[in-house]
């Protein structure tokens, strides 16, 4: 049987970062005012620990291959990011809203595309992620073409779109990553062989 410790290592990850994410959100939605240089390194810290995640859930290898499968990608991206957020905290608020409205419609047309291979492997809640996904993609676009000099803006835009990542992940996470005790590895080893005689 295969060990699926990573897979559920994944899994709560996925579904704790995403809900960190939302409440991030949520914090920068109520209090628009915090210090932008304090945003810069949360943002720049929740993006490598989510990029992680996504690593992890991308070498998981889970049941039905779709809620990771372009984490490895994107997951790297998200590393990069973040690491580059923290370097440039000071001005990153206005680096985040072009890079990070970016990262976000990317990631927004991977799991379209994901949602869309549910619906071929019969999952029921294939439609939540599809609808998740279009309304991400949509704040995503919003921040990458409509950047505004007010800081209370800029935060209260970044608010929104933490809050849309982190719903986004939680229904894929959701929906999407089944976990079988049972399951089976991708080669199975057999010590029976047969020998063939040269003729």
């Amino acid at each position: 049987m295969r060990n699926v410790a990573p897979m559920k290592i994944a899994k709560i990850g996925y579904l704790a970062v995403s809900a960190a994410l939302c409440g991030f959100g949520i914090q920068l939605l109520l209090n628009p005012n915090s210090s932008l240089q304090a945003i810069g390194v949360a943002c720049g810290i929740s993006l490598i620990l989510f990029g992680i995640i996504k690593l992890v859930g991308y070498w998981s290898r889970d049941l039905f291959r779709l809620a990771f499968q372009y984490d490895l990608q994107f997951g790297v991206l998200l590393c990069v990011l973040g690491i580059i957020t923290l370097i440039r905290h000071k001005d990153a608020v206005a680096f985040l809203c072009v890079a990070y409205g970016i990262c976000i419609m990317a990631d927004s047309l991977f799991k379209i595309r994901t949602a869309l291979d549910a619906k071929a492997f019969g999952i029921r809640q294939w439609w939540v992620t599809l609808v998740l996904a279009g309304l991400t993609a949509l704040i995503g676009l919003l921040i990458t073409l409509c950047p505004v000099a007010a800081a209370r803006a800029v935060t209260v835009l970044l608010g929104i779109s933490f809050v849309s990542e982190g719903l986004l992940s939680l229904g894929v996470a959701i929906s999407m990553v089944k976990i079988v005790d049972n399951q089976q590895p991708d080669v199975i080893v057999s010590d029976d062989y047969e020998e063939w005689e040269e003729s």
